[in-house]
């Protein structure tokens, strides 16, 4: 349905200034020529490193297209991010991106767009929508794998011991889909050996003030902690201060294994004061650009497109670190 408007969409476009959406985080650019489109992209907040370079490469890569782009700083609530689409819906943008905030109460919101003919591509996150024709594509990572690749490297780590072995794990955001599939993954590999126990597990907002906290609360709990999973490097990272401030060694009296790779977390490990990281790229800006082209053309594209990512030892990181671009 998108081709019999493309043409009436770009032209629209070109008489659109650029201007943001709402919010005071902008990221506009500008562009010329007769192929300019508008994208109206909603992002989660800036509660990580990664969610900043993320940021900054949807920014970036809009210029670099020529895009001009409309962005909203969500602030991690939900209610802002659906308050964002409906304002992109009523500027007639081109296309509607968003990272959500959480997985679950998008289809309202969702069909208005559709209704409108404005279509939409997610980004980083999925949603748990049965109508997968309210969005074109999901460009992110699978945080599943990213949480079976955490557990694989744990039980490697473990194989030759046959003690229990305790783990307390910091989840990110309750209801978000890199919480619930980080979890999930990491959960699906440990249980086939007993000897793993997750002793302790909570939130920790993907934030390192939360990690921080939460770990305090852990470790005056617990006292027989082995290994400490963080849902990303940033809640790690504010676990490994709560773990020196109690007279603990991060890497060595407790192992750490995180998700992201951000370049204080590589870091960290370089340090070894992380054990292992789960590679999960917040680079998705040049990716989004040229499906929203494609989409705003009336092209078909691919439903899932997965973003290519490693994993790291400290060792890798050591090597990786020189030239890390987030």
């Amino acid at each position: 349905m998108f081709k019999k408007r493309a043409g009436a969409l770009l032209a629209a476009a070109l008489l659109v200034s650029v201007t943001s959406a709402c919010g005071d985080d902008s990221g506009d650019a500008g562009g010329s020529g007769d192929d300019q489109i508008t994208i109206g992209f909603a992002q989660v907040g800036a509660e990580s490193g990664w969610r900043t370079a993320n940021t900054k490469s949807i920014q970036e890569s809009a210029k670099e297209a020529g895009v001009e782009l409309k962005f909203s700083d969500a602030q991690g609530k939900q209610e802002n991010q659906i308050k964002a689409i409906r304002s992109f819906i009523t500027q007639r943008v081109d296309v509607i991106a968003f990272s959500p905030v959480v997985e679950s109460g998008w289809d309202t919101v969702l069909k208005e767009a559709q209704d409108a003919e404005i279509p939409v591509i997610l980004t980083d996150r999925a949603i748990d929508s049965t109508d997968e024709t309210l969005y074109e594509s999901f460009i992110g990572s699978d945080f599943v794998l990213e949480g079976k690749k955490a557990g694989e490297w744990l039980v490697d780590e473990y194989q030759d011991q046959s003690d229990p072995v305790n783990i307390v794990e910091l989840q990110g955001t309750p209801g978000a889909a890199p919480a619930n599939d980080r979890k999930a993954g990491f959960a699906e590999v440990i249980a086939a050996e007993p000897k793993f126990k997750v002793i302790a597990s909570q939130t920790g907002q993907f934030t390192r003030t939360d990690g921080k906290q939460v770990m305090e609360t852990f470790l005056k709990s617990h006292d027989d902690i082995d290994v400490l999973y963080a849902h990303n490097d940033d809640m790690g990272l504010g676990a490994i201060e709560a773990i020196e401030a109690a007279g603990l060694t991060p890497g060595k009296d407790i192992e750490i294994i995180t998700v992201d790779a951000v370049k204080d977390g590589m870091t960290a490990l370089s340090e070894g004061k992380i054990n292992f990281i789960v590679e999960c790229s917040p680079l998705l800006g040049p990716q989004l650009m040229d499906l929203a082209k494609k989409v705003a053309a009336g092209e078909s594209v691919e439903k899932r497109v997965l973003t290519e990512e490693t994993t790291f030892t400290p060792e890798q990181a050591k090597e990786a670190l020189p030239e890390r671009k987030y």
